[in-house]
């Protein structure tokens, strides 16, 4: 046995001795908790009392392959298989990036824009939508709204659908490719209230400044873009928008701030 004894306190003192060179005692007690919570089955707030539990065999082997993981740098969302955002919680794994609390700030900003049309029929689309983390808790906002997940990864467009069995919400999967412009016929006949997109922005030269856990582990089309083009995305969804939108307000970019510059630029031409 790779442990001293197989109760829970063992667990954390071994993920201690292991993971003290690359994380801080907070995150191993975090990472510990999380982990524990999810395996175990227990409620956040009971487990101070679980400490001296005494584990299976099988419970041993999860903690150690779950170290393992964690060790090799892949990200801890995707070693622990889900993620709250926006108050949901979500799958999380490899088919797409893992949702960011900035992306709550892009969540934030269309409540807010739309709050006083809560009782009407909207319609949203989530472009590049990923894990359709932004197009759930949009749905979990507006439960009167049409809400679409728009993506073209066939990976990420099972895993929009997992999440919404998951959380129940109704919203439709739609495989889309955002750069080719045949595929926004369908948006073009049936005008939107509102377009959000988290699409790839990171140009290929600045890989060698990304973390190694995001090089090796998330999606990099959901990343990077060519160099010599780095607002592609933005500059086809900007001129869809046009067409496609009933109102020009109702287009949301999640971007960096010089793409953001960028994006207002073509925006408004």
């Amino acid at each position: 046995m790779f442990v001293q004894s197989n109760r829970l306190s063992a667990i954390k003192s071994y993920f201690h001795a292991q993971l003290n060179e690359q994380f801080s005692v907070n995150e191993i007690n975090l990472m510990v908790k999380y982990l524990a919570i999810k395996r175990l089955g227990f409620k956040e707030s009971e487990y101070v009392f679980h400490g001296e539990d005494l584990l299976s065999e099988s419970d041993l082997l999860y903690f150690n392959f779950a170290l393992k993981r964690i060790r090799a740098n892949e990200p801890f969302q995707y070693v622990l298989g889900d993620v709250e955002f926006y108050g949901l919680e979500l799958l999380c794994d490899k088919r797409a990036l893992i949702p960011r609390p900035e992306t709550e700030e892009l969540v934030d900003w269309i409540v807010e824009t739309f709050q006083a049309q809560t009782s009407e029929s909207l319609k949203f689309v989530d472009l590049c939508a990923g894990s359709g983390c932004i197009a759930l808790a949009l749905k979990s906002k507006f439960a009167n709204a049409e809400v679409s997940a728009a993506e073209l990864s066939d990976e990420a467009l099972l895993l929009i659908q997992e999440n919404k069995l998951k959380t129940s919400l109704d919203i439709t999967p739609v495989k889309m490719d955002v750069l080719s412009p045949e595929d926004y016929e369908g948006l073009a006949n049936q005008k939107s209230d509102c377009w959000v997109s988290n699409p790839p922005y990171i140009p290929m030269r600045d890989k060698k400044q990304m973390h190694e856990n995001v090089l090796a582990f998330e999606p990099h089309m959901a990343l990077f873009v060519d160099d010599e083009d780095p607002c592609v995305f933005y500059r086809e969804i900007a001129t869809q928008a046009k067409e496609c939108l009933k109102m020009k307000v109702g287009c949301f970019l999640n971007c960096t701030k010089s793409s953001e510059v960028r994006w207002r630029k073509l925006y408004q031409t």
